[in-house]
């Protein structure tokens, strides 16, 4: 069943019973007048849908879906309407009905129709033939058929069984041909200041964020030739404000169908340049998206922005007679969390009211004893945003901010409002916002004239503040949420990543990276390795790389910040002023007013240099134990200031960081003193043997460890003799290498005094057992090797406890070259005796410890025999590759890492002429 009403006409006649439904658009029409059907028959030359689920924050998603649609589409003259009634609509359908919305919007040549359908047919509707009551309108739901009835060209609802749906078409005003918007004529004074030629440049984007064209303007105003800058991502020249948590960002702002706005642009030289933006998002004839961007510099704005839509209240008088003030239309667009365009709005429109020259708005800390600088207009507001001054700036009321004040004159009292100072303005008028008697910002107007403002204009600027003072805290405090929510994430993010490495360097790094570009320009990090030495530079990253070592080159020439454990940030002005002396002395060589350069810095770089530490510097200590151990700095490019919760942050990465530093510190002095004491537990390099191969590979269990239980030893005797041993010591780890380095050096000791192999071995089980508790038992193998001159090599050997050696004949066969005996460290009185081995030319005796054939892969274990399977398959390797082989042999058969220490030595007898 349909029903509609139109405005002016009669409620719509009732179906007879059982006839066919017609099409929507001729129900729609039905009923209509003879204008109307011409309008309703129009051509669709576009549609948009989307659908909003049953939850608050959806209404606002819809205004801002109508909204863009309609930008885009260039119906910005019926804007307002259309988003007022889809947010009613859509609020009865998500908030009131509990269900989905589904909005479409149709794009015609004569306007637009837009409908919103819900999942509630049950809503009550007018009737036909009774009388319309649509309620009361200060009800909390139920207006939108009103506000239709009021603000809609046509309107009508379609009522089923299923679902309800209201639509309500707009149409575009009637003007002349090519005119969008005109303004009065102006007396040329009045005019919009510019420079003698207004160059706009032209800057388009591809879909990936690339620059694709550049105009000629472009190159003119920014020094960035074409070929330079094409195919580059437009993000790395744009200076977007880096605030976590708070508005929108380059991305976002390219993907909307039209934008327009300000920002900062660098230039070839290093400079931000502060534009005004006009975006339009667009498509070619394939479908491929790209987005066109209009620039001109911020002071001449007026080329391209847009005038804001004035409501018949600007124009005319109240019914009273008696003018409407201007301040009260000026929100119309901001989202209720969109604190800087409420902000920028606000600063505009209070210019515009006092017809000043400059306007200023500044937000007060939680403290109240400063003000923060968020908006301007008139003025630099790239040097000018997040810049702090006083709330009480001197004595009487004039001083404070909490009472409004006028200014004649500046000149007069110079100093009396510091946010002007050099800015040519001669007359100010502030005056507080106050939300329930607190002092929550401060609201001002300048102009270039004196004497421009008086009590009039300073009482009608109050109240504009009062009616303005309650959005903006609000809007503050939902910004300050967002900012700590995404601070806690920020530093618990940090926390991991820093927790996550023990490495120094790499400490430092993340450090780094993680300040810049989400809280700083660039960062340089200080560190000082005792309390008697003088802090150094260890770190720099500046977010563009190209600036990296000048930077560096710049701090390293000036004094390091004085160490100072104070917590909490303070301002460091020496980069700054190091920069601007730089840059002077370079500008004044390249005029041949100076010295000869000194070093390979050219102008270009000195300037780049000086642009990008010119903003404010801030140093935090970094105290970690009661000691400060470094010093984290932070800087912003020219004229820039950071703003207080910023700093908090950055306070508080700095106590994190300072923790992970010094734990990467004394961890990388203990790992340097256990890498060096287990360097001097292991044998020096390996002799060489006259006619025998010696290869070992050594692998201890554990990171970090160099040594573990596992030895090996290789050493001369006397002329012609060698000793050689292979052991492995109980356990792993420190404990078991202690026992190592006693084996080791009581082995050469014992073997050089004379004594025979039993003998030596008998000796060292003493010397393990008088450890007493401490004593270890060893298993090892111990052997003397003599060359011998026919080629071959004679070995006598004793096998204690260990595995035994097997021997690799040139045929293929193997065999073990030993027979097993008591390991040592466990009984006092031992009987060893030592065996005889022969080695013939190509032969190979391999020495392994039990990890080697200990080794597993669930319940399968390497074993012996699969060590001599491996091992009858090196016949005519070299010593170095049979044990490159077995240790590759093992290395495969498991996937896990080893758990125990390996030891591989193998010798071979190449005879007297080499394979």
């Amino acid at each position: 069943m349909t029903t509609g009403l139109h405005p002016g006409g009669q409620p719509q006649d009732p179906r007879p019973t059982g006839s066919e439904p017609l099409p929507r658009q001729e129900r729609a029409d039905h009923g209509a007048q003879p204008a109307d059907n011409r309008t309703r028959s129009s051509v669709i030359t576009a549609r948009a849908a989307a659908s909003f689920d049953p939850v608050g924050r959806s209404v606002a998603t819809a205004r801002s879906f109508v909204r863009d649609t309609l930008q885009g589409w260039g119906f910005a003259d019926i804007v307002d309407d259309a988003v007022v009634l889809t947010s009613e609509l859509v609020t009865n359908a998500v908030v009131h009905a509990g269900t989905s919305a589904d909005v479409l919007c149709l794009r015609s040549d004569d306007g637009v129709r837009i409908e919103v359908a819900d999942r509630y047919p049950e809503r009550e509707i007018p009737l036909q033939g009774t009388a319309v009551n649509m309620g009361s309108p200060d009800r909390e739901g139920g207006r939108g058929l009103q506000l239709c009835a009021a603000l809609a060209d046509r309107w009508g609802v379609e009522y089923t069984p299923t679902h309800k749906q209201v639509w309500f078409q707009l149409e575009l005003p009637d003007r002349p041909v090519g005119t969008r918007a005109a303004g009065p004529s102006l007396p040329t004074h009045l005019l919009p200041l510019a420079d003698g030629r207004v160059r706009v440049a032209v800057v388009q984007i591809d879909r990936s964020g690339a620059i694709n064209a550049w105009s000629e303007d472009a190159e003119e105003l920014f020094g960035h030739p074409a070929e330079k800058v094409v195919g580059k991502p437009f993000t790395d020249l744009a200076a977007w404000p880096h605030t976590p948590g708070t508005s929108t960002g380059i991305v976002e702002a390219l993907r909307l169908s039209r934008w327009e706005g300000s920002y900062g642009f660098r230039g070839a030289n290093g400079r931000v340049t502060p534009v005004y933006a006009s975006h339009l998002r667009v498509r070619d004839t394939g479908g491929e998206p790209s987005t066109v961007c209009l620039l001109v510099r911020d002071h001449e704005r007026a080329v391209l922005q847009t005038p804001l839509r004035a409501s018949a209240t600007d124009t005319t008088t109240s019914s009273e007679g008696q003018a409407s003030d201007p301040f009260e239309v000026f929100i119309g667009s901001p989202a209720p969390d969109d604190l800087d365009g409420l902000l920028q709005r606000t600063v505009e429109r209070a210019r515009d009211m006092l017809d000043g020259d400059s306007a200023f708005l500044l937000l007060a800390t939680d403290d109240e004893t400063e003000l923060e600088v968020r908006a301007s207009t008139g003025l630099p507001s790239a040097r000018q945003r997040f810049a702090r001054v006083p709330v009480e700036a001197g004595p009487g009321r004039y001083g404070s901010a909490r009472m409004p004040a006028v200014h004649e004159d500046l000149t007069v009292v110079p100093g009396a409002v510091p946010l002007l100072g050099g800015t040519g303005m001669r007359s100010v008028v502030t005056v507080p916002l106050k939300v329930e008697g607190r002092l929550t910002g401060s609201l001002g107007v300048a102009a270039e004239a004196p004497g421009r403002y008086t009590n009039e204009e300073a009482l009608r600027l109050q109240f504009a503040a009062d009616r303005i003072a309650l959005a903006v805290e609000s809007a503050r405090l939902g910004e300050l949420e967002r900012l700590r929510r995404g601070s806690l994430s920020f530093l618990v993010e940090a926390s991991d990543l820093l927790a996550g490495t023990l490495d120094r360097d790499q400490t430092l790094a993340l450090m780094a990276q993680m300040t810049v570009p989400t809280l700083a320009t660039w960062c340089a990090v200080y560190t000082i390795a005792d309390q008697a030495s003088d802090p150094y530079l260890s770190y720099v990253l500046h977010e563009d790389e190209d600036r990296i070592d000048g930077l560096k080159a710049l701090l390293s020439k000036i004094a390091p910040p004085d160490p100072v454990p104070t917590p909490g940030a303070r301002v460091w002005a020496a980069p700054a002023e190091a920069a601007h002396q730089a840059a002077l002395r370079t500008s004044m060589r390249s005029l041949g007013l100076g010295e000869p350069p000194n070093s390979d810095s050219g102008i270009g770089t000195t300037l780049a240099t000086a642009a990008a530490v010119g903003g404010e510097t801030v140093v935090l200590p970094l105290v970690a134990r009661n000691r400060v151990i470094g010093m984290l700095t932070l800087g912003k490019p020219s004229d820039e200031h950071f703003r207080q919760e910023i700093l908090e942050l950055a306070e508080d990465l700095s106590r994190r960081a300072a923790l992970a530093l010094d734990n990467a510190r004394l961890y990388s002095e203990r790992t340097a003193i256990s890498q060096s004491l287990q360097r001097s537990l292991l044998p020096p390099e390996l002799p060489l043997v006259e006619g025998v191969e010696v290869e070992v590979i050594y692998r201890a269990a554990g990171e970090g460890n160099e040594v573990g239980g596992d030895f090996y030893d290789l050493f001369p005797i006397r002329d012609g003799a060698y000793g050689f041993a292979i052991g492995d010591v109980c356990g792993t780890g420190p404990e078991a290498a202690a026992v190592t380095g006693l084996a080791r050096h009581a082995l050469r000791l014992l073997a050089r005094e004379g004594f025979g192999g039993p003998a030596v071995l008998e000796r060292l089980n003493s010397a393990i057992l008088d450890e007493g508790a401490r004593s270890r038992f060893l298993t090892l193998l111990y052997g003397e090797l003599w060359p011998q001159e026919d080629g071959s090599a004679l070995l006598k050997v004793v096998c204690a406890g260990h595995p035994l050696p097997l021997r690799l004949r040139q045929d293929g066969t193997v065999e073990p070259a030993a027979e097993p005996q008591p390991l040592l460290g466990v009984m006092e009185d031992l009987e060893l005796y030592e065996q005889t081995v022969t080695l013939d030319p190509g032969d190979v005796l391999l020495c392994v410890t039990d990890g080697v054939t200990e080794r597993r892969e669930g319940t399968r274990m390497l074993g012996d025999d699969g060590l001599a399977d491996v091992l009858t398959t090196c016949t005519g390797l070299t010593a170095g590759a049979v044990a490159a082989r077995i240790m590759r042999a093992v290395e495969r058969f498991a996937s896990d890492a080893p758990s125990d220490d390996m030891a591989i030595l193998a010798m071979r007898v190449p005879g007297l002429h080499k394979d």
